[in-house]
């Protein structure tokens, strides 16, 4: 029982910094990084903010270096 009313507890503390977590778009392709998606086909799990990733990530779409992102906007 307690093991479940902390991982309630940690869910609860994790869903506000999740959706402060900012979107980031490719500016060769416009892909956009969603945090709450992550990039499963490279490892990279849902709710993982772009901070997170690997700075040896690449787009999925293009191929673009990590450093070839910027934030926007929530849309």
């Amino acid at each position: 029982m307690r093991f479940a009313a902390a991982a309630s507890g940690i869910a609860a503390m994790v869903a506000p910094l999740m959706s402060r977590s900012r979107k980031y778009r490719c500016t060769v392709c416009a892909h956009v990084y969603d945090p709450a998606e992550g990039d499963p086909d490279s490892g990279i799990a849902p709710g993982t903010p772009f901070e997170a990733i690997p700075d040896d990530w690449c787009c999925p779409d293009c191929g673009a270096s990590k450093a070839d992102f910027e934030p926007i906007d929530d849309e």
